[in-house]
This record gives structure tokens, C-alpha cells and sequence, in this order.
């Protein structure tokens, strides 16, 4: 451990000795609480604390969230290699790629769930330590709700557990549970719910404390096309009012229609990110990767003569502003 700071009686941590592993702790503390555990501790000894960046108006350059160099592996699988990334306060970003591709950790290391190997990691201007993830809504991608409490009941537990008074956590539930046609279930247990409402109610947990930051980990999987648009709303009103969303998704015209700025992953590395309209307009012209089994030949029969081999796969050219085609799987853009 660090020095003792006399400023606030705590020890400093140490940068990260890229020592990390998975399993340090398997969840996140519940905000608000007292962190005393050895291994709540130990998270922490991989950051630097800048005291100086420590109020809430404030952040590094206007970036909500800063990742540099971050990898992290699981025995002999890399899930994230070398991964830096800015995610300006106030925007939206959508970080995109196929399941598999590394979202998931990535979001965890944000929230200090998982350790890097190697990188560090900032969170609204500083080490992502209990209080600045006390102002961070994050909806995991293990949907979990405690089946046997009414609805009310839990949305209010969880709002105390972020620091919510009793009543306001209450007149808040009872808001939210309006809003998304839930009124009528309050009083119900968890488990009478479907799937599909219990979703709703673990994202009326999530933003109910009115955080600074909302971390959404594949929000709208298994939502109807409805209840899609209702959360895509409120996710746009939340933007209006200044919050910077991150929100995780492997469809593309899910992030066209919500996103500024968007994050490619493929296969553990970044592949690309930035403003959404500019990388659109960049790659109006480019290729398609084009990944298949078997011999060449349906090319040809297709028409497609002017071709480059790749490694594994074909490169196609685009031509101008219009869009290739691929009739069979594994097709990405480059």
C-alpha cells in the first residue's frame, strides 16, 4: 500500500503494477456502502488518485471516461488487446462488435468489476473508486432482480443503496414505474413479471439516482419493438439533458439512430472510433472483407472480377458512394 495522505487519513494507491486478474471481487459493491473488504482495497492500487479532479462539475479535457493501453486476458485468451478510448462528457457512444469481441469486459474494467492486465482506466476524471462510481447507472449484461420483492419495494432499495432518501426514492419509483406502463404492477413480486418487464424495472434501477453516467450493457436485447423505442427515448432525453451514455450493442442501426460517436471491436482490438456522420462520410468509399469457406468461384459467378486476397479473407472495392453486397455469411466492412 502507498503512504498515508494526512488530508484525508487514507493510504494512497500505487499505479497499476499490471498485476490485475479477474475475480479480484465479482460484482460491484452496492453504492453508498462502506468499502472495507482487503480485496475492495486492493482494486484500486493499479490507479492513480489526482485529488485535484475530484468535484463533479469538473473533467479531465471533458472526457467522462479514458481507457489507454488497457488489455486484459483470461489464462491463454485475450479479451481486450491494447484498447484506448475517450468518451467525451455529454455524448453518446455506442460501442460496437459481435459477441465475443471483447464489449462486455471492456465495460467491467470500466467499472473496476475486472482489473487490467496492463492500462489504466479513467472514470469521470479519476480512479474509478466508490464515489465516482456512486454517480455511474450501469445496467449489466446478467440481467439480475430479486424475484421475490414487489416491484416498488426493490426500485426503492435500490435507490437508498445509491444514496436516495426513502421518500424520494419512492415518488421517483413511482414516476418511473408510470412512465413505462408498469403503475399497475408496483405491488406485484418481481417473478410475476415477464422477461420484458423485469428488464424495464432493472433500467428504472439503474437510472434512478439520476447518475452523471449511464453504462448500458446490450439495454434493449430482448425488448419488443415497443418497448425499444420507449428506452431509446428516454436514453435521448437523457442525452438532452447533459449525460454522457456508453451503451454496448452488436446492431449497427441501433447505434446509427442513437449515436454520436461510435466504437468498433472486433476480435479483442479496436478497429475504429470517433464521430459518427464523419465516419460515415469517410468510408462512403473503402472495401468489403468478404470471409468464406470453400473454393472462390461463386465470386466470379457473381460478377465481383476486381478483388484482393488477404490472409483469410477477399477484399472487394467499393465503388463511389454505393455499397457492396456479399450473398454469403461472414461479411464485415472494412
Amino acid at each position: 500500500m502507498g503512504p498515508v495522505d494526512p488530508k484525508n487519513n487514507q493510504r494512497a494507491p500505487h499505479e497499476c503494477n499490471r498485476t490485475g486478474s479477474a475475480g479480484s471481487f465479482g460484482h460491484v459493491p452496492a453504492f453508498g456502502a462502506r468499502e472495507h473488504s482487503p480485496a475492495t482495497s486492493r482494486t484500486f492500487q493499479w490507479l492513480r488518485i489526482n485529488p485535484d479532479l475530484s468535484t463533479r462539475s469538473r473533467y479531465v479535457n471533458d472526457v467522462a471516461v479514458r481507457l489507454e493501453g488497457v488489455t486484459k486476458s483470461f489464462g491463454a485468451h485475450t479479451a481486450v488487446s491494447d484498447f484506448d478510448l475517450d468518451i467525451p462528457r455529454g455524448t453518446i457512444l455506442g460501442l460496437l462488435g459481435p459477441n465475443g469481441s471483447g464489449k462486455t469486459t471492456t465495460i467491467r474494467m470500466i467499472m473496476a468489476i475486472l482489473l487490467p492486465d496492463e492500462g489504466s482506466v479513467e472514470l469521470l476524471g479519476g480512479v474509478p473508486d466508490m464515489s465516482r462510481r456512486s454517480r455511474v447507472g450501469y445496467l449489466p449484461e446478467e440481467r439480475g432482480v430479486y424475484p421475490k420483492m414487489k416491484v416498488q419495494e426493490q426500485l426503492v432499495f435500490l435507490g437508498e443503496l445509491r444514496g436516495l432518501p426513502r421518500s424520494d426514492a419512492r415518488k421517483r419509483a413511482a414516476r418511473w414505474l408510470d412512465r413505462l406502463g408498469l403503475k399497475d404492477w408496483a405491488a406485484k413480486k418481481v417473478q410475476d413479471l415477464s422477461k420484458g418487464m423485469q428488464q424495464k424495472v432493472q433500467f428504472i434501477g439503474t437510472i434512478l439516482h439520476d447518475p452523471d453516467l449511464l453504462i448500458l450493457d446490450e439495454p434493449f436485447s430482448g425488448l419488443d419493438p415497443i418497448n425499444q423505442d420507449v428506452l431509446e427515448s428516454i436514453v435521448r432525453e437523457e442525452s438532452a439533458r447533459g449525460k454522457t451514455i456508453l451503451f454496448s450493442t452488436h446492431l449497427m442501426e441501433q447505434a446509427e439512430r442513437l449515436c454520436e460517436r461510435v466504437c468498433l471491436i472486433s476480435r479483442a482490438r479496436k478497429v475504429l472510433d470517433g464521430d459518427l456522420k464523419e465516419l460515415k462520410r469517410r468510408e462512403r468509399t473503402g472495401a468489403v472483407a468478404v470471409e468464406f469457406e470453400g473454393d472462390e468461384g461463386w465470386l466470379d459467378r457473381a460478377g465481383v472480377v476486381d478483388r484482393e486476397r488477404a490472409g483469410d479473407a477477399w477484399h472487394i472495392p467499393r465503388a463511389g458512394s454505393g455499397t457492396a453486397s456479399c450473398s454469403r455469411p461472414r461479411c464485415a466492412r472494412r
